[in-house]
């Protein structure tokens, strides 16, 4: 298991400071989201594919 992304993110961000490992908010930023995935209100959401 020695992919980029180690872990999911969580569904929703806590809103703690400092962030948490798996906050979406922190993932996204750092660029360690898995492919798909981006963070929308503090909530994980997944990509739709464009038509």
């Amino acid at each position: 298991m020695g992919s980029k992304a180690g872990k999911l993110p969580k569904k929703k961000c806590c809103v703690d400071k400092p962030r948490c490992k798996r906050c979406p908010i922190r993932m996204l930023a750092e660029g360690t989201m898995p492919a798909g995935y981006t963070v929308k209100k503090r909530k994980l959401v997944k990509v739709k594919k464009a038509a």
